[in-house]
């Protein structure tokens, strides 16, 4: 259960866009108000066509923020003041087509110019149709907007208005409430303050020769979302990364790195620095083999068959911060991406490498979690197993720093 004693006095711009979600936002203005919330909204023209400006203002007790052209408003610069005035946004609900123009950085209404604007956090709820939910555009947007920092609840699996089912469901108003409350208290603790984490991240390119090499499909996304979220909680994170496409996340020392003996040596070197690794979370793709002997020069076809590639393994990081010694950090965490009986894998995983705890999930065909922006994981300790429900990367992440911070306080 979320504490929503952070919410007391809080400011909160709701972004209301026009999809039959809609009508959900009427009740959780009313749950905001009963926990000392101030809400202000802006509606969208189309989500005026499922809820009206008099029973957003009723609720509001406060001015429906509609036209980006009114001279009363935008006489002071209304945009700015609303973008600014606020201590989050939360857009509620996000539908696939504010989502795209968020993405792209439009400024065409007055929400758009709004969320262009703020320098304030944004909260997305997500809404609509699952063949738009599931398209790659959406999801290419709402990566996009995750890694430049906005967060995201839902959506939710369920019966639609269109009576399709699947994801695309909006998260319901007390859901949208802990995931305000969490952010709130979340900003205001640094629990993990005066900790230092270690966190691999990304694939790993084994080269077989100057232009090819042995990889795989990690994006990165879940590494990356731990670094950050653990920096929130006030750690001091080194990140080991493959090769990815994604920015440096914030707060973050950031090592880049191609191979695996390349991270195995930078993450031995933050481990032995002069202040230790509490933590270590080892998240990172890492190629198995390497190619024994790679060509300084580019392969040919020579007409005599493929060449034959002779493969060695790679050194085994997770093992190597797990052994017993002065320097192994208190807790070591490694991932275990699976293709079948995901938990007994993970399980045996964890006994054989000797880390505290294993994140494991289902990387098989079809699943997304390479690349996607969703994850199912289960959390292996020696005391047994939590399995978590399906939610973006950034929520694993925040997840999974607070259960960090709670163990190291233990």
């Amino acid at each position: 259960m979320v504490d929503h004693a952070s919410l007391t006095g809080k400011r909160v711009l709701l972004v209301i866009a026009g999809g039959i979600a809609a009508y959900k936002c009427l009740d959780l203005i009313r749950r905001l108000r009963e926990r000392g919330v101030t809400v202000r909204a802006v509606l969208t023209e189309a989500g005026a066509r499922f809820v009206t400006p008099l029973s957003v203002q009723a609720l509001t007790e406060d001015t429906v923020y509609r036209d980006l052209w009114s001279l009363t408003d935008e006489s002071e610069m209304g945009h700015i003041r609303l973008s600014r005035e606020a201590d989050l946004i939360v857009v509620a609900p996000a539908t696939a087509d504010l989502l795209a123009r968020m993405a792209t950085g439009m400024a065409d209404d007055l929400a758009a110019t709004v969320l262009l604007a703020t320098d304030k956090p944004v909260l997305v709820a997500p809404a609509m149709n699952v063949r738009m939910w599931q398209h790659p555009a959406t999801q290419d947007n709402m990566s996009r907007l995750e890694q430049r920092g906005v967060r995201r609840v839902g959506p939710n699996d369920g019966v639609m208005a269109c009576n399709e089912f699947g994801p695309g469901r909006m998260a319901e108003p007390m859901e949208i409430i802990d995931a305000i409350a969490a952010f709130f208290t979340e900003s205001g603790r640094k629990p993990l303050a005066g900790k230092r984490a270690l966190v691999t991240s990304g694939p790993t390119h084994e080269p077989i020769d100057p232009v090819r090499y042995i990889a795989n499909r990690s994006s990165g996304k879940q590494g990356h979302a731990i670094a950050a979220a653990l920096a929130a909680l006030g750690a001091d994170v080194t990140l080991v990364s493959g090769p990815t496409r994604l920015p440096d996340p914030p707060g973050c020392t950031v090592v880049a790195i191609e191979t695996a003996r390349e991270m195995l040596a930078a993450c031995l070197a933050a481990r032995d620095a002069a202040v230790p690794v509490d933590i270590a979370v080892c998240a990172a793709a890492v190629a198995d083999w390497r190619v024994a002997g790679a060509s300084d020069r580019k392969l040919k076809k020579d007409g005599g068959g493929p060449p034959a590639l002779a493969l060695t393994e790679n050194p085994d990081i997770l093992a190597t911060l797990s052994q017993a010694g002065p320097r192994r950090p208190a807790l070591v965490i490694g991932f275990a991406a699976e293709t079948g009986d995901v938990v007994a894998t993970a399980t045996a995983k964890r006994a054989r490498k000797g880390c505290d705890w294993i994140v494991a999930n289902d990387v098989s065909l079809g699943t997304t979690t390479f690349g996607g922006t969703d994850n199912t994981v289960h959390i292996i300790r020696a005391d047994g197993v939590e399995s978590w429900p399906t939610m973006g990367k950034d929520a694993v992440g925040a997840r999974l720093a607070e259960a960090i911070a709670a163990h190291v306080a233990d």
